[in-house]
């Protein structure tokens, strides 16, 4: 991953508009398939070499022939030599460029993945919908990747009609003054075909793209879908800019045929007037047969800039794609350094005048906040104050707009983030759970588990008990397994504890449980949990009652921090409980005045 990090550095930075990154993207791709290249290039170059020899020797040997002269049949053997390495040429030019194409993609894909992987959730967000995001990473990178190897055979490709126009005027010079004569119409017609059909096809991927995102949204709430019985409509929405991507298409194929009819009008043309021209001055004797053979010849591979259209068509393509690509590596990754945390770390955590704004809104403003080693501290707040934002720059899950993060007294930008991920656990309210059994699922994360560390963080996390009713216990396959959701989010906390390190963050992480589970996990939070700092968005009472320190959220702010005993006499805090719909808030002392509700749990 760090040599994809160094050549994507190489790509980057780009515009956010992507104006020059496709340039850069594909530049890139060009440097990482040098070696492929440059083979390729050499094997078309082989080719359009024995293009431009084979029709004079073809012509010699003609006229040797018809002399009945001495070396008649070293020319024609020439000639079937010729011809086999032709073959050999193409044949070893089809197999690199599928094998360049191939390896390429395979780059672009990773060098966007790493770079997807290393931006913040809302920075991938913002560049487009998951289907999107596939789009450009698959069907986009694979278009992308074909630019290499028609660079490649495209500037070989270059040297054949150049040949043939030199090859021209060698053989009779009125001849090539004929063929020259449609030059500039063979030029025109090449460059308004790439005018035309870079916007097609730009906007061709777009709405592919665009309908890409609607049909994963739509799978994401199949269940939704089927249980609101909306099928029909939701297909209507999926399928709504199909006729903007039919018109798109059908443009794209306009102008690629009316290139392609302009050149199968003019390079017939060409050819027949060089060959009325050349069987004019054959009759005049100033032509040979053989030369005339070959002039023909000559003239089909000159007025090969004609069928240049189809490269071209490719280049355009491999450039819009390219350009998609290049806008999502144009996003910037979040700020990250390479500096260790202090061995054996207490977990404080500092924020220092943090602000982060999201669509030119504040949702945090001015945060100071201190922390200590060891403790836990509940963050509560109403819907909307900022509480998962704040969870989020403390895990380093999005960059600030100002301020800082400091843990045990290293700023959080300048930590390797593989090191910052071995220190700072995380469990969210609705996990993603990875890997092909949930044994796999409670281990992932930055280093393997052991066997048994993911039965004691599943026991400390309450999912034990139902794991050991599968079917195969740890073993059983994840997708098959029929978890609820409050199954899902044990599984979430158990692989959160597995790799918990010197500060673990729960984002609402214990929402679905019920009191006794959540209790019961509180408890094995404190004895079975590697000790550190714990950072939990609370939305009971009873969870902030567990904690060491309340940080009261409101509007972006901190409005008061102490213990949940000192808050609970405050109105608006026991308001924002009830409005989370906790049922505890309403029965006033049992939320928080028991004696200790944290050292009652500890």
């Amino acid at each position: 991953m760090a040599a994809i990090r160094r050549t994507a550095a190489r790509t980057e930075p780009a515009p956010a508009d992507g104006t020059d990154g496709p340039g850069r993207l594909l530049v890139g791709a060009l440097r990482h398939s040098a070696g492929r290249t440059s083979a390729l290039f050499a094997c078309s170059v082989g080719a359009a070499a024995v293009a431009i020899a084979l029709p004079a020797v073809l012509g010699h040997a003609l006229d040797l022939l018809l002399d009945n002269a001495a070396g008649a049949r070293r020319a024609v053997a020439l000639c079937a030599i010729l011809i086999v390495a032709e073959v050999v040429f193409d044949a070893a030019e089809a197999l690199l460029s599928g094998i360049t194409t191939a390896r390429t993609a395979a780059w672009l894909r990773r060098l966007g993945i790493d770079h997807v992987l290393s931006l913040a959730p809302h920075r991938a967000a913002e560049r487009g919908t998951p289907g999107d995001l596939v789009t450009r990473l698959t069907g986009n990178a694979a278009e992308a990747s074909t630019a290499p190897a028609t660079v490649a055979t495209g500037l070989a490709a270059l040297f054949v009609p150049l040949g043939g126009l030199i090859a021209l005027a060698v053989i009779d010079l009125p001849l090539f003054a004929v063929f020259l004569a449609g030059v500039p119409l063979l030029a025109w017609l090449l460059r308004a075909f790439v005018r035309d059909s870079s916007d097609s096809v730009a906007r061709y991927q777009r709405v592919q793209a665009d309908i890409a995102g609607r049909l994963v949204e739509a799978l994401g709430g199949s269940r939704t879908i089927a249980a609101a019985g909306s099928s029909a409509r939701e297909l209507d929405r999926i399928l709504a800019p199909l006729p903007e991507l039919g018109n798109q298409g059908r443009r794209m194929w306009h102008v690629y045929g009316r290139a392609m009819a302009g050149a199968g009008i003019l390079v017939p043309l060409l050819t027949t007037a060089v060959l009325a021209v050349g069987g004019i001055r054959l009759t005049h004797g100033d032509l040979t047969v053989g030369e005339l053979l070959a002039a023909s010849r000559y003239a089909l591979l000159a007025a090969g800039l004609g069928a240049g259209v189809g490269q071209l068509n490719a280049l355009v393509r491999s450039r819009a794609a390219a350009r998609r690509t290049a806008e999502l590596l144009a996003v910037p990754p979040m700020r990250s350094g390479t500096d260790p945390l202090p061995a054996h770390g207490p977990g404080r955590l500092e924020l220092r005048g943090v602000t982060v704004v999201r669509d030119g809104t504040a949702v945090l403003r001015d945060v100071h906040l201190i922390v200590p080693g060891g403790s836990t501290v509940a963050v509560v707040g109403h819907s909307g104050a900022g509480k998962s934002t704040l969870a989020a720059v403390a895990g380093r899950l999005t960059d600030v707009d100002a301020g800082t993060v400091w843990l045990d007294g290293v700023p959080a930008t300048e930590v390797d983030p593989t090191r910052w991920r071995r220190e700072v656990g995380y469990a969210f309210e609705r996990p993603a759970l990875f890997g092909d059994t949930i044994a796999e699922a409670i281990g992932f994360g930055p280093y393997a588990s052991s066997p048994g560390e993911v039965e004691v963080a599943a026991e400390a996390a309450g999912a034990d008990g139902f794991i050991r009713l599968l079917p195969k216990g740890y073993a059983a396959p994840l997708s098959g397994a029929p978890l609820s959701g409050g199954e899902l989010q044990r599984l979430g906390l158990a692989r959160a504890f597995a790799h918990a390190g010197r500060l673990l963050i729960l984002d609402d992480a214990t929402s679905s449980l019920d009191s006794v589970t959540e209790l019961r996990v509180g408890r094995a939070l404190v004895r079975d949990v590697r000790a550190g700092t714990r950072l939990l968005i609370a939305h009971r009472a009873s969870s902030a009652a567990r904690a060491d320190r309340v940080v009261w959220l409101e509007a972006g702010r901190v409005r008061a921090l102490g213990t949940h005993r000192e808050l609970w006499d405050v109105p608006d805090y026991r308001a924002v409980f009830a409005d989370l719909g906790d049922p505890g808030a309403a029965e006033g002392s049992a939320a928080g005045a028991g004696p200790g509700a944290a050292g009652e749990d500890r």
